[in-house]
């Protein structure tokens, strides 16, 4: 039979937030242990004293999250430029045979002009191009004969640069992603190469996302 601890720690470990918040001392002992005491007596069949479930959360172990957070903020700090742009318009195609020169047609258009911003992302069963508002007309007109799946206006990206070693930084994109799902931000898109990552927000949420992010540098 599993120990109040280890199914404590179970419960805990399953809500990254929950164990996050407990580490910063967001949340009161106690109250946590009355709410999951359901929980682990149903597991292990049997009634627990709070004061038991109470013990187990104080005797965690700092969890995954907190080992990676120590070198994460200092890593933070070291970001280079945050990048801003709006007016995007985000399209979702299905696709299909005559798709790749459908796009090749529209960059050829967008290299004719360095202000149009543009990136395309192909996956298995569907492929999702983001332009310029200035493009739109354009792309409307080279993929009208393409099944659009999706289409989403009045968005804006933030950009961000990263150091060289960012691909050997464990838990990167969780933190800064917790950071804005902590607010109510929600991405649209997420669009990344090796050293730099773009953020796709509503125009609405685009303000309180530079915030965060330049915050995260700063701090």
């Amino acid at each position: 039979m599993k120990s109040v601890s280890k199914i404590v720690e179970k419960i805990i470990i399953s809500s990254p937030f929950l164990e996050e918040a407990l580490t910063e001392k967001l949340i009161n002992v106690s109250s946590l242990a009355r709410k999951i005491k359901p929980e682990v007596e149903e597991i292990m069949q049997m009634e627990i004293k709070e004061g038991a479930i109470v013990m187990a959360i104080n005797r965690l172990a700092p969890g995954y999250y907190y080992k990676v957070n120590i070198g994460l903020k200092d890593f933070i700090h070291n970001i280079g430029d945050i990048i801003v742009r709006s007016n995007l318009i985000d399209y979702t195609f299905e696709n299909s045979n005559t798709l790749i020169k459908k796009q090749q047609q529209l960059l050829e258009e967008a290299d004719k002009s360095k202000k149009h911003f543009h990136t395309i992302s192909q996956g298995v069963y569907e492929t999702t191009i983001i332009v310029s508002e200035t493009l739109q007309e354009t792309l409307e007109q080279v993929f009208d004969t393409e099944k659009r799946l999706a289409v989403k206006k009045n968005l804006s990206s933030i950009t961000v640069k990263l150091p060289m070693e960012n691909t050997e930084i464990s838990g990167l994109y969780y933190y800064i992603f917790k950071k804005l799902a902590w607010v109510g931000i929600n991405i649209v898109e997420v669009i990344s190469t090796t050293n730099e990552f773009t953020l796709v927000v509503s125009d609405e949420d685009i303000d309180r996302a530079f915030s965060i992010l330049m915050a995260l540098k700063k701090d």
